[in-house]
């Protein structure tokens, strides 16, 4: 029974090209194309993520087409001219930004994991060893920034105007009894600073530190107080964020599939969030 009715609906499909021509066709191009899912990424576990979710996604009839960039920048842009449905790359606080700079209307979907951060150091091993004077480098944009100051905080290191939390920026350090030397520099160019002389603690991310070999396990401390708005997002646009395609993709993003793979291949390095 099955067998036939695929034959009858390839017979009706027959007779509506014959009656159609071309323009049926193209009608099909287009449905086609609608069960395609474009999603924006940057690097590692990011990449993987989508690649393990549109293993899940084709098995409901989704096509989900990765576009991967090399910036913190492209992924929004893509996302907020429409050239990509979504992106994963980013947690929310930095996505507020964008939206606040650029004026679009990017919003969080959900939650998938939250990476281990923290502060490695070249040359020691304790916090204790750490001398005053030294140079701290921290990313230079403000939602990163924020964190990373909490973080030191979090080791008595500095203490932020009350209130700041993960908001402050380096104007909210209120005391610095180690005379810290600050050194801002791109997110994606952090790992570099590991080895710059008179550079004793750097922050980073799992996704780049591991580029010059070190884990969260390398780390000298790491984030103690995981605030939920830093958790790695699937981010859509305001106006498609209800569509078939979004919902889709976060049914697939949060698969038992997915979940399986961050536990078993990166548990090292970050904490699902879902």
């Amino acid at each position: 029974m099955k067998k036939m009715g695929t034959v009858l609906l390839g017979f009706a499909a027959l007779i509506g090209l014959t009656a159609c021509g071309s323009g049926d066709e193209n009608s099909s191009d287009a449905s086609a194309e609608d069960k395609v899912i474009k999603v924006a990424a940057q690097a590692p576990p990011m990449t993987d993520v989508v690649e393990v979710a549109a293993e899940e996604a084709e098995e409901d009839g989704w096509d989900i087409e990765m576009v991967q960039v090399n910036d913190n920048v492209a992924y929004n842009d893509m996302v907020s001219s429409e050239e990509a449905d979504a992106s994963f790359a980013q947690h929310k606080p930095f996505m507020e930004d964008y939206n606040e700079e650029n004026d679009t209307n990017l919003v969080d979907i959900q939650p998938i994991y939250d990476a281990k951060v923290g502060f490695y150091s070249e040359d020691y091993d304790e916090i204790d060893e750490i001398p005053d004077g030294t140079t701290v480098a921290i990313p230079n944009d403000v939602s990163n920034e924020g964190r990373a100051l909490a973080i030191l905080e979090e080791q008595g290191l500095i203490k932020l105007k009350e209130g700041a939390g993960k908001n402050g920026t380096l104007k909210d350090v209120e005391e610095n009894p180690k005379d810290f030397e600050w050194m801002s520099v791109d997110l994606l160019n952090l790992a570099e600073a590991y080895s710059e002389p008179d550079v004793s603690l750097v922050y980073d991310y799992p996704t780049y530190i591991e580029k010059i070999g070190l884990k969260p396990t390398d780390a000298l401390f790491l984030e103690d107080d995981v605030d939920s708005r830093f958790s790695i997002q699937l981010v859509a646009r305001e106006d498609n964020k209800d569509s078939g395609k979004i919902k889709a993709l976060e049914k697939a993003m949060t698969s038992d599939r997915v979940r399986s793979f961050l536990e078993d291949e990166h548990s090292d390095t970050l904490i699902p969030s879902f």
